[in-house]
């Protein structure tokens, strides 16, 4: 009589082991078959990780698996590596990683199909109204192609065949020469490119290239509104790309996956839960606008970096890896410098326009001498209205979304705040509501203070009351917002209708200044520009420089001059004078002189507890705890805090941090795995595990 077979299993769970089961008689699994379980009482999908397992326990104590989990599809050997790879970089389980890459998800294939079809046909539909509208022969014909490739996945039909032509200019086929070099040595290539150089086309080209080898291809975008512009676009290039985000219905995400699965070669566009797809056999990664914050996952487990991990998945396939920006991160420029990336500079526009030209409004002393109407200065009215004379459109940057970022008290100065958070609450109207933007939390709008009775009053202006503003100011102008607050079906329809002409002017947050191509854009304009330089955070200027920089591209394409026009309290910021001309050499020195990454790794361990006392107390310990178990190493970690972080309470929970500073060299795995041991052995001993949180490279 044959022993028991044992397996391993990965189980969507904070665990730090991957538990065993017996596999009864008459049922087979191996690496990668999903299982069902029982654990603590609960019955669970697992993925095996490993078959043949010698029991570290009395096999008496082992339970059966279930069965076989039917109708779901296996996880192939490279997920896994992807999973743990992630799971030891970013200090989580295999088991949160497992859960994200496969969540809580079953689907009749009947209606997976007749999903997909009926998207299908509203895009069909969608397309044929844009051929009706268009103008030039070279569009018609674009559309015209991407109509066909539609028509012929309705019928079941492969594509005939990627369509359009992509030419490069002598700038661009001179980085993709580099580029090249930089694969065959195995290098991951950094392309900076300054907006409008024509990056978008180099991707398309490499991405033909990779699958005319039969290989598949993965094209990441930061910002779901990206990949709604960039689908129709590619489309004409690459007719069958799949597009996969958390905007897309569960039915349409799990039809691509199995897409993903089915097919020898594909190309899939989207934002970072992308990455953890079925990928096999990817030949390249792109990863556009590689220095967006949109890529770090913030909650969550695994907090993951998508450009990181973009990284590490190309390196399992054995795939290139196509980092692009106009603005790089100071951590790519690093690995630049050092060697670990190849940098390739695009410094010429595709169409020979010049860089938009930039006017500093200082709003202190216009006030004085009343130059502002509200939020805007009259120097900034005549310069819309210039725009508007001249057929140009305008976008307008406003960081905030709401009405009033707070109101107050005229009588006793009392300032709303939220319940359940230590923030003021924000007034929106239509309805009239103070909603708290960390959880949600709303409460009806009275006008009336609830401590004396006095008059409440709006204190500043979001992007609701600047809309409201620029429709007294030009009421035959069109106008529209775009903020977290646009309903998500409309979202893609306003970046369509100011793509084609119909809206005049759009107001609204950072999602306007993302990688969007319109052609009439000819002014944009930031107001209250401080809210973003003035952010206490060590990467503030970094962050308000690329900001600024990738919104200043929007304007000016297609080769006219574009203007940017940003109203601001400190119009002697270091941060205006580097969009002027600057460098990055600065703050890199000021990285090192601080010992700030890249020159570092930071990891925060962040607590939360309803308990103020009992947080502030084990929080204490635990930093105690942390200095304890890094005193014998050789060089050990600097570990600060514990401390209040600037909004310390969310969601009735109180927060505090300690921050790690990790030296960056070779101890640095090491030294990790020393943090996630000690953390882990806390939980366990003051039954505070539930109350821990670990975010490697926090941005």
């Amino acid at each position: 009589m044959p022993g028991k077979a044992f397996i391993q299993v990965i189980l969507p769970l904070r665990l730090e082991w991957e538990p065993c089961y017996a596999l009864p008689e008459g049922i087979r699994a191996k690496v990668g078959s999903r299982v069902r379980v029982r654990f603590a009482g609960q019955e669970y999908v697992g993925a095996v990780s490993a078959v043949d397992v010698t029991p570290e326990v009395d096999e008496s104590r082992i339970l059966p698996v279930l069965g076989i989990a039917e109708g779901l599809p296996e996880v192939r050997p490279e997920e896994i590596r992807l999973w743990k790879a992630v799971s030891e970089y970013y200090l989580c389980s295999v088991g949160e990683v497992y859960k994200a890459a496969y969540p809580a998800l079953k689907i009749g294939q009947e209606e997976v199909e007749a999903r997909g079809r009926e998207r299908l046909e509203t895009r069909l539909e969608r397309l044929k109204e844009k051929l009706g509208k268009a103008r030039k022969e070279e569009t018609r014909e674009r559309y015209q192609a991407e109509i066909e490739a539609v028509q012929a996945r309705l019928q079941g039909r492969p594509a005939a065949g990627t369509a359009g032509t992509i030419t490069l200019s002598p700038a661009q086929q001179k980085a993709a020469d580099s580029i090249r070099k930089a694969f065959a040595a195995g290098k991951t290539a950094l392309l900076h490119g300054v907006t409008g150089s024509g990056k978008t086309e180099i991707y398309l080209q490499f991405a033909r290239e990779a699958l005319a080898r039969g290989k598949s291809v993965l094209y990441l975008v930061p910002e779901i509104a990206l990949s709604r512009q960039l689908e129709d676009r590619i489309a004409a290039f690459i007719p069958d790309v799949q597009v996969f985000h958390s905007g897309e219905s569960a039915t349409r995400r799990r039809q691509v996956a199995t897409h993903v699965r089915e097919n020898d070669r594909y190309m899939v566009l989207g934002t970072r839960s992308a990455l953890f797809l079925p990928h096999h056999g990817l030949g390249l990664v792109i990863v556009d606008e590689e220095h967006d914050t949109s890529y770090k996952q913030d909650a969550p487990a695994p907090r993951y970096h998508g450009r990181d991990t973009a990284i590490m998945l190309a390196l399992i396939q054995g795939a290139s890896i196509l980092l692009g920006s106009a603005t790089p991160s100071l951590e790519s420029l690093y690995n630049a410098d050092t060697g670990r990336f190849v940098k390739v500079d695009l410094k010429e526009r595709f169409h020979a326009g010049e860089e938009a030209e930039i006017r500093i409004i200082d709003t202190v002393a216009e006030r004085r001498k009343r130059g502002m109407v509200g939020s805007l200065s009259r120097k900034l009215i005549a310069e819309i209205q210039t725009s508007l004379d001249a057929g140009g459109q305008v976008l307008v940057l406003r960081a905030r979304r709401s009405y009033a970022p707070s109101v107050q008290c005229t009588e006793c100065g009392h300032i709303p705040k939220c319940s359940h958070c230590h923030v003021p609450l924000s007034l929106h109207k239509q309805p009239d509501r103070l909603v708290c933007h960390y959880c949600g939390h709303t409460e009806p709008w009275t006008g009336v203070c609830p401590v004396c009775g006095g008059s409440l009053q709006p204190l500043g202006a979001g992007t609701q009351k600047v809309e409201e503003e620029l429709q007294a100011l030009f009421p035959k102008a069109r106008i529209a917002r775009l903020d977290s607050d646009t309903p998500d079906t409309r979202e893609a329809g306003i970046i369509r209708e100011f793509a084609a002409g119909e809206i005049d002017i759009l107001v609204g947050t950072q999602i306007i200044t993302k990688g969007f191509d319109f052609d009439g854009l000819d002014l944009v304009a930031v107001l209250q520009a401080d809210s973003l330089v003035g952010q206490q955070d060590f990467r503030a200027d970094e962050r308000a420089f690329q900001l600024l920089e990738q919104f200043r591209g929007r304007s000016g394409r297609r080769g006219q001059p574009g203007r940017l026009v940003i109203q601001t309290r400190e119009p002697e910021h270091p941060v205006y004078a580097r969009l002027e001309g600057g460098s990055d050499d600065n703050l890199l020195a000021e990285r090192k002189l601080f010992g700030y990454p890249p020159y570092t790794r930071l990891v925060h361990v962040i607590l939360k507890d309803s308990n103020e006392k009992r947080l502030d107390f084990l929080s204490r310990e635990l930093r105690n705890t942390l200095l304890s178990a890094f005193a014998d190493t050789d060089t050990p970690p600097a570990v600060v805090g514990p401390y209040a972080p600037n909004v310390d309470r969310i969601a009735g929970e109180t927060i505090r941090q300690i921050r790690v500073t990790f030296p960056r060299n070779k101890a640095l795995t090491a030294l990790k795995r020393t943090l996630s041991t000690a953390l882990s052995a806390f939980g366990k001993e003051r039954r505070y595990a539930a109350h821990l949180t670990v975010d490697v490279d926090p941005v």
